[in-house]
């Protein structure tokens, strides 16, 4: 009995160790898949579902609930505010990409450029889709990858129209008030930031506060001049983007005219010259 004993201690002690992070997030994800067929469970309940020391189930709750994954009610727990919200998140990007991504394809082929969607996680920004044919390579960029948002033409247009005000507080004076131009025209520029002669223009899907990504096409500074006339294709595809996801949906007459107008557009022509950005091509 005492062998017995002494064995489940080392056990429990193992489980509770700080050095065993894997195991806590299994233990964690176990709890809330306890959840999954029920509505609200009691601390007796989840720990009868997952075998585990009730200490050790009752202190692993008080965490779930500390960071919104759990709500307690009285006696009882339930699915927490976070992860709906993450969810939701998820949810939204994969109905924004799915919209998007023709889209992008029209403007890619209306303006020869590399053609990127972005959006903001935090103070830095994410790419969701990139789309440049034989160029791509020519943009270091990456979906998946991230940058500092106030660093990038994209980055600064979802900065400027993000509900997260506070995002921008401590940049630099410069960025604050080129944000603030964004706010009042819409567009981002870039001009040799990344890459010396690759010029960036971005625009954000959504109206100031609620944007929900932002589009931006990149491109050598000899092709892509950074002026109105550029930007109209890249403003029809946000606005067309932003009808489909937001409150018109897809198939109101307004995203038709969109895209019909976008399709009109006639494609680019030429190719980019062959040593365009040689040399400088590093992968973020």
């Amino acid at each position: 009995m005492k062998l017995f004993l002494e064995e489940k201690t080392v056990i429990i002690d193992n489980l509770e160790a700080p050095d065993a992070p894997i195991a806590v997030f299994d233990r964690m994800s176990t709890i809330l898949d306890a959840f999954e067929d029920s509505g609200r469970l009691t601390l007796r309940q989840v720990v009868a579902h997952v075998g585990l020391p009730r200490s050790s189930v009752h202190r692993m709750l008080d965490q779930l609930v500390a960071k919104r994954w759990l709500r307690k009610v009285g006696r009882e727990y339930e699915l927490g505010m976070r992860l709906f919200e993450l969810g939701s998140t998820v949810v939204q990007q994969n109905r924004l990409y799915a919209a998007a991504m023709p889209l992008l394809s029209e403007l890619h082929r209306i303006s020869g450029m590399v053609v990127h969607l972005g959006v903001l996680d935090g103070t830095d920004v994410v790419y969701l889709g990139k789309i440049g044919g034989l160029h791509a390579a020519a943009v270091p960029t990456r979906v998946g990858g991230r940058r500092a948002a106030h660093e990038t033409a994209l980055g600064r247009a979802l900065l400027a129209y993000s509900e997260n005000a506070s995002a921008e507080r401590d940049l630099p004076q410069s960025i604050r008030e080129d944000i603030e131009r964004i706010r009042d025209f819409g567009i981002a520029y870039e001009s040799g930031v990344t890459v010396a002669g690759l010029n960036c223009m971005a625009t954000p899907i959504g109206p100031i506060g609620k944007a929900v990504a932002a589009v931006s096409i990149c491109g050598p500074s000899s092709r892509l001049r950074l002026d109105h006339q550029s930007a109209v294709p890249l403003l029809t595809t946000a606005t067309a983007i932003w009808q489909a996801v937001g409150q018109f949906g897809a198939r109101s007459p307004e995203f038709g005219r969109r895209v019909r107008t976008l399709r009109s557009m006639p494609a680019a022509v030429g190719a980019w010259p062959s040593t365009c950005f040689i040399g400088d091509l590093v992968e973020l």
